[in-house]
């Protein structure tokens, strides 16, 4: 399949992108995101949302494969605080966090308001059937196209693979939600895109598990101050501390210093060209609220609200 070029695409077509690590992000809004995908599948043209955060970001300056998967997707959202404040601190600031986990909520609204379908592929044994009642007894106009939570390894077995890409496919769903982590539900998503080129993708890691309630995201002010991956760490130590401390925390100080440095570069030139301000102004990022934690924390702010950073 040939990939339409991310510039020929309504949301990103003549924007300035922000890069962070040799990353180019669209400076979009969930609401963008979701007008650009209702607007595409109007077309009858298909695409793929990628949501990185630092540890994807992380990854794609090392793993080549990691990389092209980022670089083959239609729309590159920011899913990561430290991310928007990188961009903020560079002077080339991204709009807000386009977490995938409010994606799976404000996209499957918006195309139960047009009588579209949606499905479900990832999250553990069963996760993804509870995940399916959820969002049809939320968006009674939602059709749910199939669900399914694939038996662990099954990547690793061609026949298997052969068989849920078959499956899948023979669904047609307008969009699909593909909940295996990264890369793998990429590797995915790489496969099944050339069988369904009127369709949309988008890798959510977690996010099914959510909307089923089968697991918990942070509460609100942690989402909102950038410590929902603290949330996670307190809960999953043994798998994520080695990832996590090791690894991600040491790259976003690599990534915020890196800001300051650009920041500094541009002040510099803006100086000696007798500029006044090269620099858009930063946007502030607002404190953690006061009120009590909201028992549906897996569940996003309404879009547009502006609670998100």
């Amino acid at each position: 399949m040939q990939l339409v070029p991310r510039d020929q695409y309504p949301v990103t077509a003549n924007r300035h992108r922000i890069t962070l690590s040799n990353v180019a992000f669209d400076p979009v809004r969930e609401e963008d995101v979701i007008r650009h995908v209702v607007v595409a599948l109007d077309a009858g043209t298909g695409g793929q949302i990628i949501t990185p955060n630092v540890d994807i970001l992380r990854r794609a300056t090392r793993e080549e494969e990691c990389h092209r998967h980022i670089e083959s997707s239609t729309l590159v959202v920011a899913d990561g605080a430290p991310l928007i404040w990188a961009s903020r601190i560079s002077g080339d600031p991204l709009p807000a966090r386009v977490p995938g986990s409010d994606l799976i909520w404000s996209l499957s609204r918006a195309l139960g308001e047009q009588r579209r379908s949606v499905y479900l592929l990832g999250g553990e044994p069963g996760t993804a059937v509870q995940a399916a009642a959820v969002l049809r007894r939320e968006f009674p106009q939602l059709t749910i196209a199939g669900k399914l939570s694939p038996p662990f390894g099954f990547d690793r077995s061609e026949e298997q693979l052969t068989q849920i890409c078959a499956e899948v496919a023979a669904a047609r769903p307008d969009l699909i939600f593909v909940g295996l982590g990264f890369p793998k539900q990429e590797r995915l998503i790489a496969r099944l895109r050339p069988m369904l080129p009127n369709t949309w993708f988008m890798g959510c890691g977690a996010a099914i598990g959510f909307v089923a309630g089968v697991h918990r995201r942070a509460p609100r002010w942690m989402q909102r101050t950038g410590l929902e991956w603290m949330h996670r760490l307190l809960r999953e130590p043994h798998r994520l501390s080695r990832r996590y401390l090791l690894h991600d925390v040491p790259f976003a100080l690599q990534l915020l210093g890196g800001s300051v440095r650009t920041r500094l570069r541009r002040g510099d030139r803006a100086t000696n060209t007798g500029s006044e301000s090269a620099l858009p102004p930063t946007r502030h990022i607002p404190a953690p609220r006061d009120s009590q934690d909201s028992q549906d924390a897996n569940r996003p702010d309404p879009v547009g609200s502006g609670n998100r950073p």
